[in-house]
């Protein structure tokens, strides 16, 4: 039987640099809370995690002193390794030791409530939403915006899909090469009103 061929899938939307800001200047830094979620939302944008495997994300599963972060409960149980970079490894560290502080027990997992429990998919869910309401943000943002928009700005760093495609844990490529033509037509929208801008001109 032949293998199927992936449907052509609808370009996500994703958020650009000012709307990612501003997104997270949102939380409140002075609460745990607000130091929790801006670190969900910086974490989902620097590394691609899933919504899934950022509210199961075990501290065991990171090595703060080399910035290595082992996804182990990815989807279909294929495991990953992605590497954060300082500011994000930093922000780790701080909420590690305000965790241990103000949260209740010895969490295991990276993101809990200040009971000690991990926070809900759910919660995630309305949080984003509702910072992205705060930010003016006009579009529908959701947790999985968020990883599309590191595939696409990783895509654009590196113009290398191989290379989004491990980050992102994807079995087959052409999962991920919705963000080559995502890349693409901006660069189309942009030659086309660079050369409008200069005709005018």
């Amino acid at each position: 039987m032949a293998t199927r061929r992936h449907p052509w899938r609808k370009i996500p939307d994703v958020l650009t640099a000012e709307e990612q800001e501003a997104l997270l200047k949102q939380p409140n830094l002075r609460y745990p809370t607000g130091q929790r979620n801006r670190l969900i939302l910086q974490l989902m944008l620097s590394t691609g995690l899933r919504l899934a495997e950022t509210t199961a994300l075990l501290w065991r599963d990171i090595d703060l002193h080399a910035g290595r972060l082992q996804v182990q409960r990815g989807r279909g149980a294929r495991e990953r390794v992605l590497w954060i970079g300082d500011a994000d490894l930093g922000a780790l560290r701080d909420w590690h030791g305000r965790q241990a502080r103000d949260v209740a027990g010895r969490p295991e997992h990276v993101f809990t409530t200040l009971e000690g429990k991990p926070v809900s998919g759910r919660y995630v869910q309305a949080m984003v939403k509702r910072y992205a309401q705060k930010a003016g943000i006009e579009k529908n943002v959701h947790p999985h915006l968020l990883r599309h928009t590191f595939a696409a700005d990783i895509y654009r760093e590196t113009s290398n899909i191989r290379v989004a495609q491990k980050a992102l844990g994807h079995a087959d490529l052409s999962t991920t090469q919705i963000y080559t033509h995502l890349v693409e037509e901006e660069l189309e929208g942009a030659l086309k009103s660079f050369r409008y801008a200069s005709v005018r001109a």
